[in-house]
């Protein structure tokens, strides 16, 4: 389950959300960060589920700078985007890592 820290209260309810349950099936725009546009690139690029998204991070070695560069290089996602989702899958492997 979520180890619950104070750090919870500050976040967005949709990282929230998305941290409150295993991965599963979620489709990638679940994931905090990802707009609606982005995950139209992600899912055409074969990025579909959440994991996918999640897989790419991890075989990065949780590089978030080099994850953020990765998305908006090759997906168009803004400098925003691209830092929440990245918060958000390092939080989510904080959680269930």
């Amino acid at each position: 389950g979520l180890r619950r820290t104070k750090k919870m209260d500050h976040m967005s309810p949709r990282l929230r959300a998305f941290l409150s349950e295993p991965i599963g099936e979620k489709d990638v725009v679940w994931v905090d960060g990802i707009s609606h546009e982005l995950a139209i690139n992600l899912v055409t690029k074969g990025f579909n589920k959440a994991y996918t998204l999640l897989g790419q991070f991890l075989l990065m070695h949780k590089n978030e700078a080099e994850f953020q560069k990765w998305l908006i290089c090759c997906f168009g996602a803004t400098e925003c985007e691209a830092q929440e989702s990245s918060n958000c899958l390092k939080e989510w492997c904080t959680c269930f890592l």
